[in-house]
C-alpha cells in the first residue's frame, strides 16, 4: 500500500473537492464566485497556519527558502488565478459543460509539461488508464448540463475555447510547478505558499476592477461565509495540500488523472442535495471512470 501514497492522495484530493464544489456552488449563488475565491483563500491561509503552527511550530512559512518561495508562488499565480480566472470566463463564454470538457485535458497536459520539464516517464497502463477515466468523466460531463441548452453546438466563440485551454494548462502547470517548487518541503506549507500567492494575485485584481465591495458585503453573509468555510477547509487547506502529497508520491499526469474525477463523484451528492436525476450515460461513464481508476491500482 505505501507504493500508492501518490495515488491514494489524489484520489483523497479528488473526494474533499467535491465536497469543496458542492459547498463553493451554493455560496456562490449568494453572493458571486470571484467574491468567494478570494474569501476561501484567506479562510484557507489561516486554517493552514494553524495546523502548521502545531505541526511544526511556524504559523507562517518562514523557513522556506527563495528556490520554494520563487516556484510555488510562481505555481500560486498560475494556478489560483490565472488558471481559475479563465476557466470562470470561460463558463461565461461557452458554458460550463463544454469548458469542463476541456478541462478535462489537464490530465494529458500535466503528463506532458512533467515529461518535458521533470522527466516523468509514464507506463503504457497508466496511459490507458488516463485514457480511460477522460472518456468516462467526458460521458459524465456530457450528461450533467441541466440548462435549457442540452446539445453541444460545432461553434463557440474562440475566445472562450482558449480561455478554457488556458485554464487546463494553468491547472496542470501549476501542479508541476507545485512539483518542481516544493524540493521536499512540507506540502501544507508549500501550499500556504500558493495561497498567499493566490491572495496577492485577487487582492490586486480586485483593487483595479472595484469588487472589493462585494467582497465585504459577502462576509456579511453568514449562511454563505459557512459554505464558504466548509468549501475553503476541503479545498485549499485539505484538497490542495493532498495534491502536493500525491504529486510527491507519483507522476503529476497519474495524479491529475485522479483528481480529475470530481464530475464523476459529485453526481450523488447532487442526487440527495439537489434532487437531480441520473441518467444511463452517467452511469455508464461513471463506471468506466471507475475502471480507469481500478487500472492505476493493477
Amino acid at each position: 500500500m505505501e507504493s500508492y501514497y501518490g495515488e491514494i492522495s489524489a484520489l483523497l484530493t479528488a473526494l474533499f473537492w467535491t465536497v469543496t464544489a458542492v459547498a463553493f456552488e451554493s455560496a456562490g449563488k449568494r453572493v458571486g464566485s470571484l467574491s468567494v475565491n478570494l474569501i476561501r483563500l484567506v479562510i484557507g491561509f489561516l486554517f493552514l497556519g494553524v495546523y502548521s503552527y502545531i505541526s511544526r511550530g511556524y504559523f507562517l512559512p518562514v523557513d522556506a527558502g527563495y528556490y520554494e518561495w520563487k516556484w510555488l508562488f510562481l505555481s500560486g499565480l498560475v494556478g489560483f488565478v490565472i488558471g481559475d480566472l479563465c476557466l470562470f470566463s470561460a463558463y461565461v463564454r461557452i458554458g460550463a459543460r463544454v469548458s469542463m470538457l476541456i478541462m478535462s485535458l489537464a490530465p494529458p497536459i500535466a503528463a506532458l509539461i512533467g515529461y518535458i520539464f521533470l522527466d516523468e516517464v509514464m507506463t503504457v497502463m497508466q496511459i490507458l488508464a488516463m485514457i480511460v477515466i477522460i472518456l468516462g468523466i467526458s460521458l459524465v460531463i456530457l450528461k450533467r448540463d441541466r440548462g435549457v441548452e442540452r446539445k453541444i453546438r460545432f461553434t463557440y466563440p474562440a475566445i472562450g475555447l482558449l480561455l478554457a485551454f488556458i485554464g487546463a494548462v494553468g491547472q496542470a502547470l501549476g501542479l508541476v510547478l507545485s512539483k518542481h517548487g516544493m524540493n521536499g518541503y512540507d506540502a501544507f506549507s508549500a501550499t500556504q505558499i500558493r495561497v498567499i500567492a493566490g491572495i496577492a494575485g485577487f487582492s490586486v485584481m480586485f483593487f483595479f476592477i472595484g469588487r472589493w465591495g462585494n467582497v465585504f458585503n459577502a462576509v456579511k453573509n453568514i449562511p454563505a461565509l459557512k459554505r464558504i468555510t466548509i468549501g475553503a477547509i476541503f479545498g485549499p487547506f485539505l484538497g490542495v495540500s493532498f495534491s502536493l502529497i500525491a504529486v510527491k508520491y507519483t507522476t503529476t499526469g497519474v495524479a491529475s488523472s485522479l483528481m480529475a474525477i470530481v464530475p464523476v463523484l459529485i453526481i450523488l451528492p447532487s442526487v440527495h442535495l439537489f434532487k437531480e436525476r441520473v441518467t444511463i450515460v452517467e452511469i455508464i461513464g461513471a463506471v468506466i471512470t471507475v475502471i480507469g481508476v481500478v487500472m492505476f491500482f493493477i
